[in-house]
């Protein structure tokens, strides 16, 4: 490599501080951005990116998991590619797919593609071609991207912005080439980004983390119901002075509150009483308030609450049920849905025909569906060899 040739996301900005011009290289043109900043301030989405993110992931044990699991599950399934009706077993784009960068895996790289979509709404994959081949891919930050419409309403670019410096990826709308895959969740009231789960079980998601702060609370003031110190000196007394209402709750904060003082007797002095408030069991029920909102942030990311150790409400008679439920109704058309925006953004650059599809016999919780698939189909004397091996998934022998 000649020493004027920087490799990696520094050489394109390398070169234009030298004032020698551009070497074409392999690399994301988001990169310099990130590298160059230590924290990324813009939020360019029409949301609070930040505080969905902080207050519905981050700090709420329930969504954290559905995310996890969705995005998990989604980046395990295998990709299939056809042409025409014919699978293809070796191809340049599923060597893409599979080490789409230097630095992640494909699992890695749609790990975080299904949890941006999951915490955002929407999610976007840079492309790095070189020579007009697809070399990389790249998922971008969504609270970084902003999109930029043209006349006719269709993006024609998209700015990725991080500490005030910004990366323009112009699209081509009337041929339908664009560098960015923009793919977003539905939103009935905004024409460009999508509406995130965590949006749509925002207030659930509130109610949880008050009930997790309060009953932390509770925790912290010995696990039971405040009452109050009364004050009953003798005839003529007179109200406690400012120095002895200080003392008080010092001695108070000091010495009987928090779990290590739990139940140590309170010593009362110069005409004080204890009164404790009366707050009945049903007002400090707030572990079944905690569920309830635990199970409608499940029901927005379209989770079984058996799944995650909710209890109550469970419609699903064992966990496999609930378990094929998830896969069907949740994960596989997520995936579906990616393998359609790969291949009509991805596809026409390798070549006419192709189609991405999934393998879901390599999913383990179908395997009872599959099984009795086949034994169905095997037990189906007027159909042919050829017409079993395609009712089940399979080409001509």
């Amino acid at each position: 490599m000649p020493s004027d040739v920087i490799a990696g996301p520094w050489g394109r900005l390398a070169a234009a501080m030298r004032g020698k011009p551009r070497v074409e290289q392999k690399a994301s043109k988001a990169g310099p951005l990130v590298a160059l900043t230590l924290a990324g301030r813009a939020v360019w989405t029409p949301r609070d990116y930040a505080s969905l993110a902080r207050e519905g992931f981050e700090r709420n044990a329930i969504a954290y998991r559905c995310v996890r699991m969705i995005a998990e599950a989604a980046a395990g399934v295998p990709w299939l590619l056809y042409e025409g009706e014919r699978e293809l077993t070796e191809h340049p784009l599923l060597r893409l797919l599979e080490t789409p960068n230097p630095m992640e895996s494909g699992a890695d790289l749609f790990e975080s593609w299904y949890g941006f979509l999951e915490v955002a709404g929407n999610s976007y994959l840079e492309v790095v071609e070189l020579g007009g081949e697809p070399r990389e891919l790249y998922a971008l930050r969504p609270d970084r991207m902003k999109v930029v419409p043209g006349r006719a309403g269709w993006p024609e670019a998209y700015e990725y912005s991080v500490d005030g410096r910004t990366a323009m990826f112009a699209c081509d709308p009337a041929r339908g080439i664009a560098p960015i895959l923009h793919m977003k969740l539905f939103h009935p009231t905004d024409d460009h980004y999508g509406m995130s789960p965590v949006e749509a079980a925002a207030f659930a998601v509130d109610i949880h983390n008050a009930a997790g702060q309060w009953n932390k609370a509770l925790l912290d003031n010995a696990a039971r119901p405040s009452g109050a110190l009364v004050y009953k000196g003798g005839e003529g007394a007179r109200n406690l002075t400012e120095d002895q209402f200080e003392r008080l709750k010092h001695e108070l904060a000091e010495n009987y509150q928090g779990a290590a003082n739990a139940g140590r007797p309170l010593l009362l002095e110069g005409g004080l009483d204890w009164t404790a408030m009366g707050i009945t069991p049903k007002d400090m029920d707030f572990i079944e308030a905690k569920r309830a909102a635990a199970r409608e942030i499940a029901l927005a990311f379209g989770v079984p609450p058996m799944l995650i150790g909710i209890p109550g409400d469970n419609t699903f008679s064992n966990y496999q049920e609930a378990n094929r439920t998830f896969w069907r109704q949740t994960v596989l058309p997520l995936v579906s849905r990616t393998a359609r925006a790969l291949t009509r953004w991805l596809g026409p650059r390798f070549g006419e025909g192709l189609r991405l599809s999934y393998d879901t016999d390599q999913v383990e919780a179908l395997s009872t569906e599959r099984e009795a698939l086949w034994a169905r189909v095997g037990k189906a004397d007027f159909l042919t060899e050829d017409e079993k091996r395609a009712a089940v998934g399979y080409g001509k022998k």
